[in-house]
């Protein structure tokens, strides 16, 4: 353990579950290691769901809820979360997030009045770079936390600050930070920043925070030293500030508990859950879900049952409704072939999972093979950190770096397509599984050797996260 320290620490995340939960967990590693007091800021309904997700005995963990009128933006009533709106509307949810900074200098004045002296130091999410002159203005310093990797990172950003592949007329443009001879496609765009020019709404939110954000005097990356070697390098070098590799942050330890680690009700009995991956050969399910925030089209909805019938693997699906249809409404099985569901319930080869699903206690199973995934940075970790290689099927934000990274890189994965725009056959689902799930030992083995670099990592006596949190600890404190 890290030694002992006394000081107040505040957090704002960004408003969206993929940005609060990783926030939640840093404030837990970095009770484990200090005595330091946290409060973690956000509005009043995303509070709502971080207190569902801790216990009342974290009294050193503390929430503060910042006044926030979404409907005062152009958002829906009660509103106040990237999960619920539809994508158009997400830049006007960061720009509306600017509203928060005088209630968020109310809270750090308290702070400052009650303890004598200001925070140690406030963590902001990189997509909030205007804390960092919040922070600046009390003397305090500013550290930016990316919930995504190094690599995603620096992708996301370039891209978003110089907006190359409009300075090309081909396909495969140069992203400024990276090698020469890097190139990266136009269809690992999302359309809406295939069509930023600089003066759109999306443009203006995220050019603006990125910015802010490089100015913080240090940052915090939800990722394993050893197992981005070049994405680090670039990171640094892009940023000129340090960089502390605290990672993986994942929820909470495994337990029945699961509404407490991540503000959610499964969509199915754990037991049940457990129970049907019971029935099958080790290596042998796969599991598929595209996150808290995306979803495929309904007409690769269909091809993807097609091929998962066609592949023969028993799977494992968290479905929600196709894009472009309500999250919040009830599945309908016309999305899905005629009597898909009912063979696979009959079978026993195929489990789907309605919203949300225990992903940890499935990717720990040993009956996991492959994990079918949108390639958000929280998904790669925790498949990564159980061995499990990864077929990647990138939606949004910085998802086609990562599943390009995975497979380039790392050599854990295959991509099978990307966007929700692209057209897919069930021949071509097919063929994907098959090769990994049949023919992939060197990814399995590559799989295996990252998830022993990242058990390593988190040792406490030499891991190279464990020395990163001293690092960050003894940097905020001095």
């Amino acid at each position: 353990m890290a030694e002992k320290k006394e000081g107040h620490i505040v957090m704002v995340p960004f408003m969206a579950h993929g940005h609060l939960i990783p926030f939640l967990a840093l404030a837990r590693l970095i009770h484990q290691h200090t005595s330091f007091s946290i409060t973690i800021a956000n509005t009043p309904l995303n509070i709502q769901h971080l207190q569902s997700a801790i216990s009342s005995s974290s009294s050193d963990l503390q929430l503060a809820s910042l006044p926030f009128q979404p409907i005062s933006h152009g958002l829906p009533p009660n509103i106040e979360n990237a999960e619920k709106i539809p994508p158009p509307l997400f830049p006007n949810l960061g720009l509306a997030a600017l509203s928060l900074q005088p209630h968020l200098r109310s809270l750090i004045s308290r702070i400052t009045q009650e303890e004598g002296r200001p925070p140690l130091c406030i963590i902001y999410d990189v997509f909030l770079g205007w804390v960092s002159d919040v922070a600046k203005s009390f003397g305090t310093k500013s550290i930016a936390f990316t919930t995504c990797g190094a690599y995603g990172t620096i992708a996301y950003m370039s891209i978003w600050l110089n907006l190359p592949h409009r300075k090309s007329d081909s396909d495969e443009f140069y992203v400024p930070g990276f090698p020469e001879n890097y190139r990266f496609h136009r269809s690992q765009l999302h359309r809406f920043l295939k069509q930023a020019d600089g003066t759109d709404t999306w443009s203006r939110f995220f050019q603006t925070q990125i910015a802010l954000s490089m100015k913080s005097d240090g940052w915090i990356c939800n990722t394993v030293e050893e197992i981005e070697p070049l994405g680090l390098q670039l990171l640094r070098k892009f940023i000129g500030s340090p960089v502390w590799t605290i990672g993986p942050l994942l929820p909470a330890n495994s337990g029945m508990d699961l509404k407490h680690r991540a503000g959610k009700e499964p969509g199915i009995p754990l037991e049940k859950c457990i129970e049907w991956l019971n029935l099958h050969p080790e290596r042998s399910v796969l599991y598929i879900s595209f996150g808290s925030q995306n979803s495929i089209s309904e007409t690769q909805m269909m091809s993807l049952a097609q091929g998962l019938e066609q592949s023969g693997k028993p799977f494992i699906w968290v479905i929600r409704p196709p894009f472009g249809q309500d999250k919040n409404r009830d599945f309908e099985t016309e999305w899905l072939p005629e009597g898909f569901e009912n063979r696979a319930k009959e079978t026993k080869r195929g489990l789907l999972i309605r919203n949300w699903a225990p992903q940890l206690e499935i990717l720990s199973h040993k009956s996991v093979g492959a994990f079918l995934s949108h390639c958000g940075w929280n998904s790669v970790l925790e498949s990564l950190s159980h061995g499990v290689p990864i077929i990647g099927w990138p939606l949004a934000a910085e998802q086609a770096y990562n599943s390009k990274m995975v497979e380039e890189e790392m050599g854990v994965g295959v991509e099978l397509t990307r966007t929700v725009e692209s057209v897919i056959s069930g021949e071509e689902v097919k063929k994907v599984i098959q090769r990994v799930m049949e023919r992939g030992e060197e990814i399995r083995e590559r799989a295996n050797e990252i998830a022993e670099q990242i058990r390593r990592a988190k040792e406490e006596e030499n891991g190279s996260s464990a020395t990163a949190m001293h690092d960050f600890v003894r940097t905020v404190v001095s």
